[in-house]
């Protein structure tokens, strides 16, 4: 064997293994984003369904359209609501800046959120851009 010849070699053989350590450091990061995406999922599951505050909130939405109580919660800006739809702000936010998946959001909040869709004066009130609910308001609209 020529030296030109294992130097081709051992050409070949570093760039098959820079490829394979390419391949190997792209599933770690997928994995670890996984994790870190599951774990986003997990803290925000449990504040949103142990915080009494949010579950007082959650079950004054969670009614017809229409209904009175968030006509009243809307036009007093009350502090319960404006936590809630902070809490959605977040969500929004860290589904937007990839943190958490469409799909993820959709499984653990769909439901919730299609509760604030069905009223109109809260969408108002988040479409309104004085309120700072941009990422929110926008999730809304999907």
């Amino acid at each position: 064997m020529s030296l030109e010849s294992i130097k081709t070699i051992v050409q070949i053989l570093s760039a098959l293994a820079t490829a394979v350590a390419a391949m190997g450091a792209l599933l770690v990061y997928r994995m670890n984003s996984r994790r870190e995406r599951a774990r986003w999922a997990e803290s925000l599951y449990a504040r949103f369904f142990e915080r009494p505050e949010l579950k007082a909130t959650r079950d004054k939405l969670d009614c017809a359209a229409g209904d009175p109580g968030v006509g009243q919660m809307v036009t007093e800006e009350s502090a319960a609501l404006t936590d809630y739809l902070n809490f959605f702000e977040f969500v929004a936010y860290l589904q937007s800046s990839k943190q958490l998946q469409e799909s993820d959001v959709e499984a653990l909040f769909g439901y919730y959120l299609d509760c604030l869709r069905k009223h109109r004066e809260v969408v108002a009130y988040v479409r309104d851009q004085q309120k700072g609910f941009e990422y929110l308001s926008r999730m809304l609209s999907r």
